[in-house]
């Protein structure tokens, strides 16, 4: 048998080669012949870096201002000319710890600092990973990274972080790298939510990362007030509505705006750069996953873009996760010809994520069971 493990990480537990690497080692459990390629994946969010590396680029190291402002040692991936970057590695909500979050001061200014040490470089494609932010300002931080100024009514620069942006009186964009013109940006993400609105990046992400009531609605105020102006400055650059640009706290936004950016489904980048099709080609299975399989899965995330993959060529597709919480009737209409959940298996959730390796190994085990009791 040839088989193909392309999973995502499992947030909290493992990375996306662990994971793989878990699966196969249970397949190998039960089949020592089994040709198995492990192929880590993403969605263009959080993780994205690791598949990458996989892949052939080479990581480069970075410090750079973290989503409060501390230094943080960050890093993108470099290719040739093209660079990859995590948002989630400068400006990550990862990196701030529960107790400290502040949606209003948290800023995207490291991921921007990202970017122009990638143009230091030389490079002129980069790839914007975006997902798991820790701010809600719109992109604000990582414009100003680049040379724009964000002024308020006395001439002043803003401080960083969404909650400033009620202030904001003038945008200055000439100073911004030149650079920037000549360097192809793609924003990858796996949300298709504009900037404003009920579901908006103020509204539907900025609770996840701490913000109150108030502070939602001070922060859509002030992403309502410097998408305006910013499309004021950059005409016919009115990006607000646009699927993507509430990403991020809205670095979707400014990367649209700004940066020119082409925004793509995140999952159909990384199938791109980790060269997924060429790896299936002679599969006979194919086994991916994420931690959550559920109704978000179904729009765009690692498992459908890989299920999809595989379909133009008629291999089947397993699904194997943390846990599920779609029907089996709605994982079968999706294309999955089965489905694994760690959860299932473990006492309780605590226990599925401590022990993700061991029972991803049983799971293994298991598929190569029932792949030899069909033959």
């Amino acid at each position: 048998m040839r088989i193909v493990v392309a999973p995502d990480k499992f947030k909290d537990a493992l990375d996306a080669q662990s994971v793989g690497d878990a699966i196969a080692a249970g397949v190998r459990s039960v089949d020592a012949e089994a040709d198995i390629s492990v192929v880590p994946m993403a969605d263009g969010g959080e993780g994205t870096l690791g598949p990458a590396i996989h892949a052939g680029f080479t990581a480069v190291s970075a410090s750079v201002t973290g989503p409060l402002g501390d230094p943080v040692d960050a890093a993108f991936a470099l290719q040739g000319t093209t660079a990859i970057i995590e948002l989630a590695a400068a400006s990550g909500l990862s990196l701030v710890p529960a107790r400290q979050r502040n949606a209003l001061a948290a800023t995207s200014r490291g991921t921007g600092e990202l970017i122009a040490q990638a143009l230091d470089r030389g490079v002129t494609s980069i790839i914007l990973a975006v997902g798991g932010s820790a701010s809600t300002d719109g992109g604000a931080g990582l414009i100003s990274a680049l040379g724009a100024r964000l002024l308020d009514a006395a001439g002043q620069e803003l401080p960083d972080g969404g909650g400033s942006l009620r202030n904001l009186a003038s945008i200055d964009l000439t100073r911004l790298d030149r650079r920037i013109a000549r360097t192809r940006f793609v924003l990858a993400t796996d949300v298709d939510n504009g900037l404003l609105g009920p579901q908006g990046a103020a509204s539907v992400f900025a609770p996840q990362k701490g913000a109150t009531i108030t502070e939602v609605a001070q922060l859509e105020l002030g992403l309502t007030r410097f998408a305006r102006m910013l499309a004021a400055e950059r005409t016919g650059a009115d990006f607000i509505d646009a699927p993507g640009a509430g990403a991020a706290g809205g670095v979707g936004f400014a990367a649209l705006a700004v940066l020119d950016a082409v925004q793509r489904p995140g999952v159909d980048v990384v199938c791109e750069f980790t060269r997924l099709r060429a790896h299936l080609a002679g599969a006979d299975l194919v086994i991916t996953g994420e931690g959550s399989f559920d109704t978000q899965s179904l729009g765009g995330k690692t498992p459908v873009g890989v299920q999809q993959a595989a379909a133009t060529l008629d291999i089947p597709v397993v699904a194997v996760c943390g846990r599920v919480t779609l029907s089996e009737a709605e994982w079968r209409a999706a294309g999955f010809s089965d489905c694994y959940a760690v959860l299932d298996r473990a006492p309780d959730r605590a226990t599925s994520i401590r022990d993700t390796r061991t029972y991803l190994t049983e799971i293994g085990a298991d598929i190569a069971r029932s792949l030899t009791d069909t033959i």
